[in-house]
């Protein structure tokens, strides 16, 4: 029986998180249909074990003690090669690979059908998210620059969302029927409608994944934003890394617990429509001229206009007072949420104590 493998490599902020953990939650029951997204040891999930293969094969240590991704890639290799029927690989570092990294993926697959997958969204909703989720990741930027980075430095989210770039890459010397875009559906489709897209892709009959995903990647508000961005600013990385402190941002964020509300949501400003509206006319004739395979409304990926009786609101110029609102949110979040953990010294006389009773028996 031929192997497929079907390589979804991005892009950032369309929608992975939801695929990723419904892949992850009915991975069984998948698994009886012919469709596999493997793991490493039931004490880790396929998502975070895809985490750290992308990492491996892209040559880098980050979102975990160091080496905590070393050999991930070779392993995740291991179990493709052991199955048949369908395999999906998934995570959304991968669409900026370089060249190198893309050929010794196609090499480490050789011997299956290699489909690759890319999903893609408006670029209106796909920057404020891209801005928010680099700010959750430790980064320090303001909106201006990093809006006036993406328009002329191009950097490594811009290489990710650019549709033609990573498809050029990650399909060359594939047939463009194995290449796949799936369009995101506009705000209020529901994360069902991209679901069903992607089961389109892989061949996915959706009763066989009965078991819906709760699990999304926090939007925030321009003051949440700004709050966390400033707090950013007042740590040291090192310091941030031996703490955990972006994991534990990021679990608070997912459990809806750092911040009490939401203030105005980020969006694109006036002045960037017309360069993202120029993006994507690029893109969509790229699509059209690519024979790939498109699974959803192209035009989906245009970017809609901000609502008339919404108004813009500038993230770098957010009132102290609504500042201070979510900053005090947060604080007190924070504290119950030391409150709650156990103290690390008392958890290791217990286990001290434990070990000791053991030995006496």
């Amino acid at each position: 029986m031929t192997r497929r493998v079907f390589l979804h490599v991005g892009a950032p902020k369309t929608g992975t998180t939801y695929l990723q953990d419904r892949l992850t939650l009915n991975a069984k029951s998948l698994a009886e249909h012919g469709i596999h997204f493997p793991s490493r040891s039931p004490l880790v999930s396929p998502s975070l074990f895809h985490f750290r293969a992308a990492l491996d094969l892209l040559g880098q240590d980050w979102g975990g003690p160091p080496g905590h991704a070393d050999g991930s890639w070779e392993a995740l290799v291991r179990r493709v090669r052991r199955r048949s029927g369908s395999v999906l690989i998934s995570h959304e570092i991968l669409a900026p690979a370089p060249a190198e990294v893309i050929a010794r993926a196609k090499r480490d697959l050789e011997g299956s059908e290699l489909h690759v997958i890319y999903t893609a969204r408006d670029l209106a909703r796909q920057i404020p998210a891209s801005w928010q989720e680099s700010v959750k990741q430790g980064r320090k930027w303001s909106y201006r620059r990093y809006l006036d980075r993406l328009e002329h430095g191009k950097p490594w989210f811009y290489r990710a969302l650019d549709l033609p770039s990573v498809l050029n890459a990650w399909g060359a010397g594939l047939p463009p029927e194995r290449v796949h875009v799936v369009t995101v559906p506009p705000s209020g489709a529901g994360e069902d409608v991209l679901w069903k897209r992607f089961c389109h892709v892989v061949g996915i009959d959706p009763g066989w994944a009965p078991r819906e995903s709760t699990s999304l990647n926090q939007s925030l508000g321009v003051a949440e934003t700004e709050v966390i961005r400033k707090l950013n600013r007042r740590m040291k990385r090192a310091t941030r890394r031996e703490a955990s402190f972006d994991e534990l941002i990021r679990q608070m964020l997912a459990q809806n617990t750092l911040m009490q509300g939401r203030s105005a949501t980020v969006r694109l400003p006036a002045r960037m429509y017309p360069w993202a509206e120029m993006q994507t006319e690029g893109w969509v004739e790229w699509l059209k001229g690519s024979g790939v395979h498109v699974v959803g409304d192209i035009d989906d990926l245009r970017p809609l206009p901000i609502p008339p009786d919404e108004k813009y609101v500038d993230p770098d110029n957010v009132s102290t007072k609504r500042q201070l609102k979510v900053a005090l949110d947060a604080l007190s979040a924070m504290t119950r949420e030391a409150a709650r953990r156990p103290d690390p010294d008392q958890q290791l006389v217990a286990k001290v104590r434990r070990q000791t009773a053991r030995r006496r028996q």
